[in-house]
């Protein structure tokens, strides 16, 4: 590999080209979807940056466990919904990106730590999520997966 072109740092103006590199930028991307319009829209751009670089596309959903305080039946019964939302959520950011199943995975714990554990398991080269346009202060208190 070398560098052709004008000042390497672009500097004085010119542009740095790599010649005989052609390694993908990304190897592996994770979309992380919570169902939102936001995230409908990052499962596009995951699904084009996985297509432009032949990347593997990996989609994860995490959701919240459920507190076992609840006690028998409403524990089992809040269980059973929480799992059904979360496998509908699944299933519809697989149909947007065309990730099998293999590659979808659902996560319980907190979204923000499940989805850092599953990148660094997957070796993530790339995260893609929507977030909610929250502003400086709200995007302090991110909730959900973003």
């Amino acid at each position: 590999m070398r560098a052709e072109g004008g000042d390497p740092l672009g500097e004085a103006g010119g542009s740095l080209r790599l010649v005989g590199y052609n390694a993908p930028m990304f190897k592996t991307i994770l979309l992380a979807y919570d169902g939102s319009d936001h995230a409908k829209r990052a499962a596009a751009v995951a699904k084009a940056e996985a297509q432009a670089h032949g990347a593997r596309l990996l989609v994860v959903h995490a959701y919240e466990p459920v507190p076992d305080y609840l006690g028998e039946p409403f524990f089992e019964e809040a269980l059973k919904r929480r799992l059904e939302r979360a496998e509908r959520v699944l299933a519809e950011a697989m149909a947007l990106t065309g990730v099998p199943r293999e590659d979808a995975f659902l996560l319980q714990g907190r979204p923000a730590e499940a989805v850092l554990q599953a990148a660094i398991g997957e070796k993530a080269d790339l995260i893609v999520m929507g977030t909610r346009g929250l502003g400086a202060v709200g995007s302090l208190f991110l909730g959900s997966q973003s």
